[in-house]
């Protein structure tokens, strides 16, 4: 009994090798930690690691249907976009589903998810959708994105 009196069995346990857990952000050196970085840095609200998936030649396109035409723009827009919208919101949760098709190389995936944007209790947005992503290794062999094509709902 005295042997175990030091013990508190609801206090975890440290861990000694802190490499052989699963880290919530990915090196990107494969396609699912993009896909892991990029649903960190919406659940986050954190731009640091959003703007580490972009390339510096990012391009993001939309279908404006009000206008009929495409919009598109760079990642300095993509960047200060998405910063305002992790300010403005309460709350985002992206899960990402089905891989639609994905090339040989990877370089091109379409995949769909599903995006809830809460702004407050009574204003909550749902998005089903697709992105169709361009993908490109950058000089540290790191997968960027190099263009989103939007393919959602809203």
């Amino acid at each position: 009994m005295l042997l175990f009196s030091c013990v508190n069995p609801f206090a975890p346990k440290l861990d000694e090798n802190p490499e052989s857990s699963g880290s919530l952000i990915s090196d990107q050196s494969n396609i699912p930690g993009v896909f892991q970085n990029f649903q960190y840095a919406y659940a986050f609200k954190d731009t640091t690691i959003y703007g580490q998936l972009l390339s510096d030649n990012f391009i993001f396109v939309f279908r404006d249907y009000n206008l009929g035409a495409d919009v598109s723009w760079g990642r300095d827009e993509e960047v200060r976009i998405s910063q305002q919208m992790f300010r403005n919101t309460q709350r985002l949760d992206l899960v990402w589903n089905n891989i639609v098709s994905i090339t040989s190389d990877s370089s091109n995936i379409v995949r769909s998810f599903n995006l809830t944007i809460t702004f407050n209790p009574t204003d909550i947005i749902f998005i089903d959708g697709r992105v169709n992503l361009d993908l490109s290794r950058d000089e540290e062999n790191r997968w960027q994105i190099e263009r989103w094509i939007d393919e959602s709902n809203f």
